[in-house]
C-alpha cells in the first residue's frame, strides 16, 4: 500500500472505507460489472489510481477511489527484439530495474521515476532524453463504456510530451490494465543530458547509466515515504523562440533543448527558472521548495494540497514575473468532486 496510510506521495490523502483495492484483469472486471454498470457506484464519483504519485488532492475527494495494483511480467524475444507485457500496478522503478538484472537494455534513463507501469502512458513520463513512447508497443485496456478489453497500439495513442490520448479522449474512459514494450536488442545509449554526458557511449553501460540516475536522482529528489512529493511538479515550459533568444540573451547559461519537430520553439528547463528565481526553500505553511531541487514541491510534514496549490501559485507567478514564462504544472490536481484543471484552478486562487 503507497506510504502505508497515504493513497497519494504528497501525503495528504488518507486511506480510507471508500478505497477498493484491485489486484488482477478479472477482479478489475467484475468490479466495472457488479458496481459501476448497476449504478451502486456512479461512474461520476470514481477516481482510478495507481501508485498515486503524480497527483494533488487539492480538496480531500468525496467519491470512490479504485486502486490498480494488477501486477505480472511476461517476458519474450526475438532475434532484434524483448518483448514485455507488465500489469500496469507494477511499479515502474523496479520494473526498469528488472529490465537492467535481465540484460534488457533501454529504459535505464527512466531509472527512480515514481508511480506505476499503467501511469507511464497517460504522462508520457520522459527523463534525460528518453520517454515512455519509444518503448510502447500497445496500451491494454478496459473500456468503460463497453466494459471491453482492447489493445491499443502505439500509434493510436497520440503521445506528446508529457501527453497522451488518456489525458483526453479516453479520459475518464478507460482503465490501464497492461503495458507491452518492445525494447530493440541493439542498444544506443542515450548520453544528451546533464551527468550523462561525460560517458563514453563506446564504454558506457545500460547498468552503469541506470546506477548513475539512481545517485543522481536520490541525491535531488526527496523520498516521499519520508518527505511528501511527486517529484516533478512542473512541466519544463516550451517557448517561442523570439523569447527564448531574448532570454539567452540576458542568460547566456540558460539551459535548453531544441525540439525535433520544430526550429520555431524552444524547450526549458523549469527547474533552473524556479532556482535562478530565488525560490530554493521558499515556504508556504508546511509546503516548501525543495531545497536541493527547485522543480519539486514538498509537504514538510502537515501540508495540505492547498498549501502545495497556493506555493505552485507563487513559484508561477515568480517565475513569470522574472522570465515571462508561464509553468504548466505536470502533476494532475484532483478536487472534491474529480480531477480539475490545474492552470484554471491555480488562477483563482488567492493569497
Amino acid at each position: 500500500m503507497p506510504n502505508s496510510h497515504f493513497i497519494d506521495t504528497f501525503r495528504t490523502q488518507l486511506i480510507n472505507d471508500n478505497v477498493f483495492i484491485i489486484d488482477s484483469v478479472s477482479q478489475m472486471v467484475a468490479f466495472f460489472h457488479e458496481e459501476v454498470a448497476t449504478n451502486k457506484i456512479p461512474l461520476s464519483s470514481l477516481l482510478i489510481l495507481g501508485g498515486g504519485s503524480n497527483l494533488l488532492f487539492v480538496e480531500p475527494f468525496d467519491g470512490v477511489i479504485l486502486l490498480n495494483q494488477i501486477k505480472g511480467i511476461i517476458k519474450e524475444e526475438t532475434e532484434e527484439e524483448y518483448f514485455l507485457h507488465v500489469g500496469a500496478g507494477e511499479s515502474w522503478h523496479e520494473f526498469v530495474a528488472y529490465t537492467i538484472e535481465e540484460n534488457i537494455d533501454g529504459l535505464e534513463n527512466l531509472a527512480l521515476i515514481p508511480g506505476t507501469v499503467g501511469a507511464a502512458p497517460i504522462q508520457n513520463i520522459g527523463a534525460y532524453g528518453a520517454e515512455f513512447k519509444m518503448f510502447c508497443q500497445y496500451v491494454d485496456i478496459l473500456d468503460i463504456e463497453t466494459l471491453s478489453i482492447e489493445r491499443l497500439f502505439a500509434e493510436t495513442c497520440q503521445f506528446g510530451y508529457r501527453d497522451s490520448i488518456f489525458k483526453r479522449s479516453y479520459k475518464n474512459k478507460a482503465v490501464i490494465l497492461a503495458v507491452g514494450f518492445a525494447i530493440p536488442k541493439k542498444w544506443q545509449p542515450i548520453l544528451t543530458y546533464g551527468e550523462l554526458k561525460a560517458f563514453n557511449s563506446e564504454e558506457v553501460t545500460a547498468k552503469i547509466i541506470f546506477n548513475k540516475i539512481c545517485e543522481v536522482r536520490a541525491a535531488k529528489l526527496p523520498d516521499p515515504n519520508v518527505i511528501g512529493n511527486a517529484g516533478s511538479f512542473f512541466k519544463n515550459p516550451i517557448v517561442d523562440k523570439s523569447l527564448f533568444d531574448s532570454l539567452l540573451f540576458s542568460y547566456p547559461e540558460l539551459p535548453f533543448y531544441p525540439l525535433e519537430d520544430s526550429k520555431e520553439r524552444v524547450k526549458l528547463a523549469a527547474g533552473w527558472l524556479i532556482d535562478k528565481a530565488g525560490l530554493k526553500g521558499h515556504a508556504i505553511n508546511d509546503a516548501k521548495v525543495h531545497i536541493n531541487q527547485a522543480l519539486v514541491l514538498t509537504n514538510q510534514g502537515n501540508a495540505t494540497g492547498n498549501d502545495i496549490a497556493l506555493l505552485a501559485k507563487f513559484v508561477q507567478e515568480a517565475v513569470y514575473e522574472k522570465f515571462q514564462v508561464m509553468l504548466e504544472p505536470e502533476v494532475r490536481f484532483i478536487g472534491k468532486n474529480g480531477e480539475v484543471d490545474p492552470l484554471e484552478y491555480l488562477s483563482k486562487l488567492i493569497f
